[in-house]
């Protein structure tokens, strides 16, 4: 029986995995999940695991946090071990985390077959550790899996090979759609103590928070988007010292809460009046849920959210004025979701797999 191995290792890659996890179970293959651990407390990965069904890992490297050139050591270090013992047909990778080029580049050293999902997004901002994990998986792969139609683009530009790459939709929606009866704005809201419009605020990108200019002004932004209604911004606490010695947290306004399991964490945005990210992720979510977003970067690689969704990019100067027109405006009624975006992008990715490893459906022969 064909072996499937699919890493994992951050928070982002875990509503990704779960559709493909669901879709490979119609076909005879063995599936092996393996958790790297680069995210590794439970708030950041063991909660995804529960909430969504996922199998509890089969293996779990472990590595911890780090610089990125040594957390990718290590998972390819771990990785290679792995692969030499249990020798998978095919690996699949996802999103853009060091977890995600590290596999890459241990399986197609080894001349083992591996999928890229999400493949071809593009921020064209080499600053950004993503972008390099992004163009580096990618031309490794042997099979590129994308959410959107510029994804396409961007492959194709790169002169990827045609017959490499699939259309195949969104997995993290389908995700997202097949929980969202369970986001509960009402309990979120009583959870953190929220009354009236709030704001939720997801910040990390070091262009945001690592140089003290650029946290100055940041604060500043936050600050007068706190005059204009409550802002909540879950963040770990190992992130926010920067801020505090900014006096980020100096607004009647402005709360901080800890990082938030998956349903918590949607149904808190799915309530709020707008979001303010500087997160991939957050912007597909918004896009499908309704609620504007605004991202707090000069670019983005995810366009189709802008095309075809609620989000738009600002800078720290027009934030306030953006965040005013937003609830001025009010909750939206109307708003274009990207094509195939539709909860079946895991059952297409899993038919794909089956067929690049030979098997059928269980039941088919």
């Amino acid at each position: 029986m064909a072996l499937v191995l699919h890493v994992t290792g951050a928070r982002p890659n875990f509503p990704k995995a779960a559709p493909v996890l669901e879709g490979l179970t119609a076909y005879d293959v063995e599936q092996l999940l393996v958790h790297t651990g680069q995210h590794y407390d439970d708030k950041m990965s063991d909660i995804f695991f529960r909430q969504l069904g996922i199998p509890k890992p089969d293996v779990n490297l472990g590595v911890g946090s780090g610089a990125h050139g040594a957390q990718t050591a290590k998972v390819m270090e771990a990785l290679e071990q792995l692969f030499t013992d249990r020798r998978p047909d095919l690996v699949v990778v996802y999103g853009d985390v060091n977890s995600t080029v590290a596999a890459a580049l241990v399986a197609s050293k080894m001349g083992i077959t591996f999928a890229h999902v999400e493949a071809g997004l593009r921020s064209f901002d080499m600053t950004m550790p993503e972008e390099i994990n992004r163009l580096v998986t990618d031309r490794l792969s042997d099979l590129l899996l994308t959410t959107s139609v510029d994804a396409i683009a961007h492959l194709g530009n790169e002169g990827t090979d045609p017959d490499k790459i699939h259309f195949v939709g969104n997995p993290m929606i389908d995700t997202l759609l097949k929980n969202k009866d369970r986001f509960d704005s009402a309990a979120a809201r009583e959870e953190v103590g929220l009354e009236g419009d709030y704001i939720v605020a997801t910040l990390h990108r070091p262009g945001n928070v690592d140089d003290p200019d650029d946290v100055a002004e940041l604060v500043a932004a936050m600050h007068a988007v706190a005059d204009q209604a409550q802002v909540v911004i879950p963040l770990h606490p190992r992130g926010r010292a920067r801020l505090e010695e900014a006096g980020f947290l100096d607004h009647p306004k402005m709360r901080v809460i800890d990082p938030l399991g998956y349903l918590e964490f949607m149904g808190l945005v799915r309530g709020a009046s707008a979001v303010v990210t500087d997160s991939g992720g957050v912007q597909e979510e918004t896009t499908i849920l309704g609620v504007p977003c605004l991202t707090l970067r000069p670019n983005t690689e995810r366009p189709v959210t802008i095309t075809h969704g609620t989000n738009q990019l600002v800078t720290r100067e027009s934030l306030p004025e953006r965040v005013r027109e937003v609830l001025a405006t009010g909750p939206l009624t109307e708003w274009d979701t990207p094509p195939l975006w539709d909860g079946h992008a895991g059952e297409r990715i899993a038919r794909i797999l089956a067929r690049s490893v030979g098997v059928a459906r269980r039941g088919e022969g």
